[in-house]
């Protein structure tokens, strides 16, 4: 495999010149240029990003499946700031990014799996999909190394946000502020979900407070028209609740409309509370009381323990990595007036 210096040796010109020209710049002439790398190519010249990857016998192509049921994609906050995140600790340790192809409306598409094989994949970062879909079970069993977020298995790593004390710090500082009639509109099922449903009803039975049923509310997340229909359903109850928490701060931005347009004030006639912590809820007056999710370390510390196996650098243990989360009181919870 011929060198930079060969080619310069060959060539009668600098080493710095031979760079220069295999990466196009601009300073030195179009005939040079040429030369150089026709010259390169003859001797079989292979960039260093190639030849490292041919010795190594890996691609350092991490890929990426993610799918959000309500087809938001890049625009949902939260996943999005996790993925960005992935990338920028990815790049910084020599790795590119590929989305991997989860269209259906192809006839002969690649099933997960074999886009990961046709595009020589070192491993996979799973967020955001539906984890039942058999096409993810299968990869997850296949000798790809693969980390999940927000979701495990029992034979894969995982990176979750601790659901359960965020959802329980935020309904234990919601009775601090003299609220028992606290209702919550989860979003659809998952195991994220599930997590926060049990984490709630076990921190309102933990006080002694009981549920009335419609108090629960199975909706989804990211979804506005839902959140306003909800909140409205929730007020027309003979004893309406006195604090309503939503799925994540988007849908909390729906239930707030909703709220307006009933002549409600928040805060004062009803408290309300969301999830996430995304930029939006500092922007609201008054700002939303949410549940900040550290998205960076979640994106962070999946590349790190992707690359990490993929280098073969771990104990070969599966681990789910709990990344906690905290609580951001903002002014949409006030104390309830006797």
């Amino acid at each position: 495999m011929a060198s930079i210096k060969e080619i310069a040796k060959i060539c009668g010109v600098s080493v710095a010149t031979v760079s220069k020209a295999l990466n196009d710049k601009a300073d030195i002439s179009e005939e040079t240029k040429n030369h150089i790398k026709e010259v390169a190519k003859q001797m079989g010249y292979v960039p260093q990003y190639y030849a490292r990857a041919i010795r190594l016998n890996r691609s350092f192509n991490l890929g990426v499946l993610f799918m959000d049921e309500a087809l938001s994609g890049l625009t949902h906050d939260y996943f999005a700031n996790i993925l960005n995140s992935f990338k920028v600790t990815a790049e910084a340790c020599g790795y590119d990014i590929t989305f991997i192809n989860s269209d259906n409306h192809y006839k002969k598409r690649k099933t997960y799996l074999e886009h990961c094989r046709y595009r020589g994949l070192d491993g996979v970062v799973i967020a955001c999909i539906n984890f039942d879909n058999d096409e993810v079970r299968e990869l997850v069993d296949s000798d790809v190394p693969v980390v999940t977020i927000d979701h495990s298995f029992e034979n894969c790593t995982s990176v979750v946000s601790n659901n359960v004390e965020g959802m329980r710090d935020l309904v234990d500082y919601i009775i601090t502020m003299g609220h028992t009639r606290i209702a919550y509109i989860s979003g659809e099922n998952s195991a994220v979900t599930r997590q926060r449903i049990d984490s709630y009803y076990q921190t309102m039975q933990k006080h002694g407070l009981s549920i009335p049923a419609e108090y629960h509310i199975s909706a989804k997340y990211r979804n506005l028209t839902l959140a306003r229909k909800y909140t409205k359903q929730l007020l027309e109850l003979p004893e309406p609740p006195t604090c309503i928490i939503y799925p994540d701060d988007f849908s909390a931005v729906g239930g707030i409309g909703q709220l307006h347009e009933m002549g409600k004030v928040v805060a004062e006639d009803i408290s309300v509370a969301g999830y996430d912590d995304l930029t939006i809820a500092g922007q609201l007056r008054p700002r939303l009381t949410t549940v900040h999710q550290d998205t960076e370390m979640i994106g962070k510390i999946a590349a790190e323990s992707l690359i990490a196996m993929i280098a073969n650098k771990t104990d070969g243990k599966v681990k789910r990595l709990v990344v906690d989360s905290r609580l951001e009181k903002g002014q949409s919870i006030m104390p309830l007036k006797k």
